[in-house]
């Protein structure tokens, strides 16, 4: 499997790069880059893939990714965007040597150092301290000269201060960039996302990746570390926390609209990707989310 290598734009005057994105397919694709990116979504939610992780992403969520690990962000499809809804994020790229081969190695910046390390599986950035980083974000977007890379340093301070974070791809992820593969990935994620909600048959998705059904289960299970069926199973549990948030149908349908043909498989993969029920994820939800109404039974 290779992700795509992706070259990130950067204008001339600036040491790093910072921007805000407002396409949803810029990132919709398996990919990875050198420099290390801190990503803030501000609009807009879906799929987040980052290393072998698979989770739900929504407004306010906050991720520092590493260098070369690869990530994908596949915004939900069929939205109503409105000028005022359009999903956006607020984006930032810099290499780890950028300030200078030797300053990540003084004493004095020992918390970036390990922020950058811990990064290197995903850092997933939580709780009160996403405001302050969010404002640094802010800022360098309109900052010059010197001000950019002290609000940078600033905002990677404030994560390794931080005390709610989480990492998110696993400790035993590797990724083999080979040539021949870069775009097998991402034929076998695009077919997982348009079917499903469909039973999907090991050879078909074998023949979607042009290998016999042993050499997929061998070929995806060394590549992600894995199986197909997890990893399946991992996408209809974050369309099912799509459905539980949104709180339209009840758990029932919930369930075979997710892909799951029965409730003992859905209540067994749901608990095990996000450590709860499916009543206990929509009620924590509704918690934090003051307004959502109790979940329809």
């Amino acid at each position: 499997m290779k992700p795509h290598l992706l070259k990130v734009i950067n204008e001339v005057r600036y040491s790093f790069n910072a921007r805000q994105d407002k396409r949803t397919n810029i990132n919709n694709r398996w990919h990875y880059h050198p420099e290390i990116e801190l990503i803030h979504f501000h609009k807009g939610s879906g799929t987040q893939f980052v290393g072998d992780n698979i989770k739900r992403f929504a407004p306010g969520d906050m991720v520092l990714v590493g260098s070369n690990l690869p990530h994908y962000w596949k915004y939900d499809e069929n939205e109503p965007f409105t000028t005022n809804s359009q999903p956006y994020s607020t984006v930032i790229h810099f290499f780890d040597n950028f300030w200078g081969e030797n300053f990540l190695n003084l004493p004095e910046n020992k918390s970036i150092k390990t922020t950058l390390d811990n990064a290197k599986r995903g850092l997933q950035i939580i709780g009160d301290t996403q405001h302050q980083i969010a404002a640094y974000m802010r800022d360098i977007l309109f900052a010059e000269g010197p001000k950019r890379i002290i609000m940078l340093i600033e905002a990677l301070m404030a994560i390794g201060d931080c005390t709610d974070t989480k990492q998110l791809s696993s400790i035993g992820f590797r990724q083999n960039f080979e040539e021949s593969d870069k775009d097998r990935i991402n034929s076998i994620y695009d077919y997982s996302f348009a079917n499903f909600k469909n039973k999907i048959l090991l050879e078909e998705i074998a023949d979607v990746a042009n290998l016999g059904p042993n050499s997929f289960c061998r070929y995806f299970k060394l590549k992600t570390q894995k199986t197909y069926s997890q990893f399946i199973n991992e996408i209809r549990v974050g369309h099912a926390c799509k459905l539980l948030i949104e709180n339209k149908i009840n758990i029932k349908q919930i369930c075979y609209e997710s892909g799951f043909n029965n409730f003992s498989s859905f209540y067994t993969s749901f608990k095990s990707v996000t450590g709860k029920t499916p009543l206990n994820y929509q009620n924590d939800f509704r918690l934090t989310k003051p307004g959502i109404k109790k979940q329809i039974i």
